[in-house]
This record gives C-alpha cells, sequence and structure tokens, in this order.
C-alpha cells in the first residue's frame, strides 16, 4: 500500500512521460520502427505503468490520475498487441487475402463455437419438421413465404418453368439479397454487445431454418434440388454469418472479460480492428453469394443440371476451405 501518494506520482511520473511520449510518437507515425533497445524499454515501462495503475487503484480520491495512467496502459496494450503492419500500404487485395483470413484463424475457437451453435439450431429445426410438418409455418418468416407449401410442387414447378422468372430484375434481386445478409450480419455481431446471448440467440434461429427447411425437401425426396439449390451461393454465404457470429462472441468475450485481467476498454481496443477485419471480409463474401444466388441457384434443371451445380458449390467449399486455413501463411502471418 502507498504511504506518501505525493512522492509516489514525483517518483513515477517521468516513467509515465517517457511511455506517453513514445506512444505520441508511434501514434503520429504508423511507418516508425522501433529499435531493440526502444522496444524492450517500451515493455518496460508498460509493465511499470501497468504495475502503477494497480498500486494507484486503492485511492478513490484520485480519479483523474487513474483515468490518465488506464488511457495510458490501454494505448500501450493496443500497440504491444496490435496486428497491423508498418510500412507498407495496405491494398485491398492484401487485406482480403491475407489479413482476413489470419485474423478468422486467429479466432478459431470463437468460430467453432458459432458452428456448434447453429448446429444445434440445425438439429432442432430438423427434428420440428420431422415430428411436426405444420411446425414450418410456425417458424419461418415471411420471406421464406414460398417454402410452406409442399416442396415436391415447388420443385415441380421450377422445373417445367419455360422462362426466367426472374425477368430482368436479377442485378436487383442480388442487391436486395446482399442488403438484407450484410444486415443480418452487421446485426450478429452488434448482438455481441449483449454479452454474446444476442449473438448466440441469433445463430440458434438461423440453423432452425436452415434445418427445418432442408429436412423438410430431404422428407419431399428432392434431395438433389436441395443441394443444387442451396450449394452454389450457401457454401459462401452460410460461412459468412458463422463468421458474423464469430465476432460477435469476441465481442461477447471482451465484455465479459474471461480470463482477463485488464480493464473493459483494453481489451475492447485490443479486439477492434480484427471484429472490423471479420466484418469487412463477411460483407464481401456476402457479395459474392448475392451474385450466385440470383445468376445461378435461381436455374434449374434443365436450365442448369443439378450435376453442374452441385459440382460448383463444392468447388467454391473447397477454395473457400483452402483460404481461410492456408492464405497469408506464405508472408509470415500465423494464426
Amino acid at each position: 500500500m502507498i504511504i506518501d501518494l505525493a512522492r509516489f506520482i514525483a517518483t513515477e511520473r517521468p516513467s509515465w512521460e517517457e511511455l506517453e511520449q513514445m506512444l505520441d510518437v508511434m501514434e503520429r507515425s504508423p511507418t516508425h520502427r522501433l529499435t531493440f533497445d526502444a522496444a524492450k524499454q517500451f515493455h518496460f515501462l508498460y509493465q511499470k505503468v501497468s504495475a502503477d495503475l494497480a498500486r494507484i487503484a486503492t485511492f478513490a480520491s484520485e480519479p483523474d490520475l487513474l483515468r490518465y495512467l488506464e488511457s495510458l496502459t490501454a494505448r500501450a496494450y493496443a500497440e504491444i498487441h496490435e496486428t497491423r503492419q508498418r510500412g507498407r500500404q495496405t491494398t485491398f487485395m492484401r487485406w482480403l487475402g491475407s489479413d482476413f483470413p489470419v485474423v478468422f484463424r486467429r479466432h478459431f475457437q470463437a468460430f467453432l463455437l458459432s458452428v456448434l451453435v447453429t448446429l444445434v439450431g440445425v438439429g432442432f429445426g430438423g427434428m420440428a419438421v420431422g415430428l411436426d410438418p405444420e411446425a414450418k409455418e410456425a417458424v419461418l418468416p415471411a420471406m421464406f413465404a414460398n417454402h410452406l407449401g409442399d416442396p415436391a410442387k415447388r420443385v415441380a414447378e421450377e422445373e417445367k418453368a419455360t422462362k426466367d422468372r426472374l425477368g430482368g430484375s436479377h442485378a436487383s434481386f442480388a442487391s436486395a439479397l446482399m442488403v438484407n445478409n450484410i444486415k443480418v450480419s452487421i446485426l450478429t455481431l452488434a448482438l455481441g454487445m449483449t454479452f454474446g446471448f444476442g449473438t448466440l440467440v441469433s445463430l440458434f434461429y438461423n440453423g432452425v431454418i436452415l434445418g427445418l427447411v432442408a429436412v423438410d425437401y430431404i422428407r419431399a425426396g428432392q434431395t438433389v434440388f436441395l443441394l443444387g439449390w442451396l450449394l452454389p451461393h450457401g457454401v459462401i454465404e452460410i460461412p459468412a454469418i458463422l463468421i458474423a457470429g464469430q465476432a460477435g462472441l469476441m465481442l461477447g468475450k471482451a465484455l465479459i472479460g474471461w480470463g482477463d485481467r485488464f480493464p473493459m476498454q483494453m481489451r475492447l481496443r485490443a479486439i477492434g480492428a480484427d471484429l472490423m477485419t471479420l466484418i469487412g471480409g463477411v460483407a464481401v463474401m456476402l457479395v459474392w453469394a448475392g451474385l450466385i444466388e440470383s445468376f445461378l441457384s435461381q436455374h434449374h434443371q434443365p436450365v442448369i443440371p443439378y450435376w453442374a451445380k452441385i459440382t460448383f458449390g463444392m468447388a467454391e467449399l473447397g477454395a473457400l476451405i483452402w483460404f481461410l486455413g492456408w492464405a497469408g501463411k506464405s508472408k509470415g502471418a500465423t494464426a
């Protein structure tokens, strides 16, 4: 416990000011690189100020000093744990082809939880329609109204269609899909503000809808149609929603602070760049999925054979797995 607060502040202030000066230089000049000795000094000052913060926290009468040290420690923590590369201009293709998959792998455990919750929803939705075929009318939202009838009848109507039912509105339909799916993704991320609970509910509900529709078509003997319809866009769209859930769960964990002794402000700042990278990558994926759903998925046999659509979807899935699992490693990035 500090006995002489005034003496403590006078003794330690030079260290605080030195760290603040180093941070000002680093934040003003993103291309600035520390020498080895400077980096060691920076890390030493960060640890020293962190210790001072812990000691000063016992003095409720010094809120301004406490906020100052918290801010200083948060800035240093963010600089130490930052993910950006200095001295190089970040292009869109480099961001998408390297930064996005590297950030995805860094937080892979959150993605696995996102997948698990969605699969639980898929199982629940499939079981619901399997036990009670009328359950889909109570669960599916209005936008899925065309799936409420007999799947076999819908497939028969699709396959005997003599003209493109979207006419010349493919572009507007694709835009509507993109906007809707991106909104859902952003919402899934934002619901992480509920300490992750809202994100879990959103993922579960999306899984319920997927499982309900899938089992309904499979029970009707329309598995091939289902695969040909869903795979071309679904192998991109569904993982995109799962990655949005991954980001939401990261946000929820940062708010809760499981096993992390740092203040909430520091935890949020540390993951801020990664959240933006993930949701940006999700938006790109959903733009592609919207185009594929509008211009390919809506065309059925005999216009486009199911085997061709399924093959295309499986090729997309393989490319996505490779991209998320290995892209960026050749540049020295690690998960």
